[in-house]
């Protein structure tokens, strides 16, 4: 499977979030082999979209001459697309917003009713792909946290999608949080095994990957004692 993963996060490869993404892949890779791209959104340059729809009306021809245009084509020849990101002010970090912006020229500027919603008709034929969706955050539960990230994620791809969030996750990069997040890390690893199997992921592991790893009164406790 050709897997592109989308970074979010600043901190590119230090980043909590993709601790969580790394085991969700070791486990992708246990039940076979996968051919893993990933891309740092804030090492790449991405010119904001200024909304002129001048590629939704001429094939898909931006007018930045950009990291965009590589990654398009990367994106159309997947078969996952992983979003890895951490929680900023309830959505994505600005990195990773500004490329998700810049996917309009696979879109024409035609629209049509699917359901009870319109969409733009595509101007490449991405059915096969799966989107995978997984963020942490700092609060110590996900109530009222991850439901803005999630509901726009399912609107940009409502279809074949996946989402993991998960919260206290500046604890994987905490040495002596171990006890508590390798446990949580081999949970993620199982959930990565059983959707490279079968695209899916049992909802009770899934429960268990986005509940809190410690006390959510404990977590905030430590939280701000170091503060």
């Amino acid at each position: 499977m050709r897997i592109l993963v989308l970074n979010g996060s600043p901190k590119k490869e230090k980043s909590d979030t993709m601790c969580i993404t790394r085991a969700f892949l070791d486990g992708m890779r246990e039940a076979a082999a996968q051919d893993v791209h990933i891309v740092h959104a804030i090492e790449r340059h991405i010119e904001y979209c200024t909304g002129c729809f001048t590629c939704m009306k001429n094939g898909g021809n931006c007018i930045h001459d950009d990291d965009m245009r590589d990654i398009l084509k990367e994106i159309l020849a997947s078969d996952l697309l992983l979003c890895s990101f951490p929680l900023y002010c309830y959505g994505m970090p600005a990195p990773l917003k500004a490329l998700i912006d810049r996917v309009l020229p696979l879109s024409r500027m035609a629209m049509q009713r699917v359901g009870d919603r319109y969409e733009h008709v595509g101007q490449a034929d991405f059915s096969r792909l799966r989107y995978l969706m997984i963020c942490g955050c700092g609060f110590p539960n996900s109530m009222h946290n991850f439901e803005p990230a999630v509901a726009q994620f399912k609107l940009l791809f409502p279809h074949n999608h996946t989402t993991i969030t998960v919260p206290e996750s500046p604890m994987f990069n905490v040495a002596e949080a171990a006890p508590v997040t390798k446990p949580r890390l081999e949970l993620v690893r199982t959930a990565g095994k059983q959707f490279a199997l079968d695209g899916t992921i049992a909802p009770d592991l899934l429960a268990q990957i986005c509940s809190p790893m410690i006390p959510e009164e404990e977590y905030a406790a430590i939280v701000n004692g170091n503060a």
